[in-house]
């Protein structure tokens, strides 16, 4: 898969508009009753970068990546400014023997809890039952995978804080560069969430 590390700029993303859209097929029965079938477990998240275009130095700076990227071809960081941090999420729990944890974003409500797999870190700061380890670790920043030297015990709790962005990509080939548009509101300029 072509993909980049490079995060797109994050002072054209935060004028930006979207969020995740899940995929549900749903069927209305003779009785009037519906049927629900969940295509896509996991979101994929759209966006319109144009919003947040509003100077002629931001469609440069648009126009240069979408160069640079050439069109879909490569995916990239993006930063979603509503979501982008985590605090003490909950990735694993120690066997003794396990020594690799993948970086999880957990929404709860109520009783329930949606876990997001996080493959882009920017940050992370590990901890096992809420203390810094004292056993070396590392992250690795485009995978989202904690490593630990030696694992942690059986029962230890192994939590992480972190900074992320999300796998995206152009979701056009063509890019239009009239400023008046993107000043009017009527450019869209869409971005879709690669799964990695």
């Amino acid at each position: 898969m072509s993909f980049v590390e490079t995060q797109f700029p994050t002072d054209i993303s935060y004028g930006s508009e979207g969020g995740p859209e899940f995929k549900t097929e749903i069927v209305r029965l003779k009785s009037g009753h519906e049927k629900r079938n969940i295509v896509w477990e996991y979101p994929l998240a759209r966006w319109n970068v144009a919003y947040g275009v509003k100077t002629q130095e931001l469609m440069q700076a648009l126009l240069t990546f979408f160069y640079a990227r050439q069109g879909r071809a490569y995916g990239f960081r993006f930063k979603d400014h509503n979501d982008f941090v985590a605090y003490d999420q909950e990735i694993g729990t120690g066997d003794g023997s396990t020594t690799q944890f993948q970086v999880y974003r957990n929404y709860v409500q109520g009783g329930a809890t949606f876990a997001r797999k996080i493959t882009k870190l920017d940050a992370v700061t590990v901890y096992i039952d809420g203390s810094p380890p004292g056993i070396g670790w590392s992250s690795n920043l485009n995978t989202g995978v904690i490593t630990f030297d030696s694992p942690p015990s059986s029962g230890e709790v192994v939590t992480a804080t972190f900074t992320f962005d999300v796998p995206m990509r152009f979701g056009t080939d063509y890019l239009a560069t009239q400023l008046a548009d993107y000043l009017a509101g009527s450019a869209s300029v869409p971005l879709v969430e690669m799964r990695i």
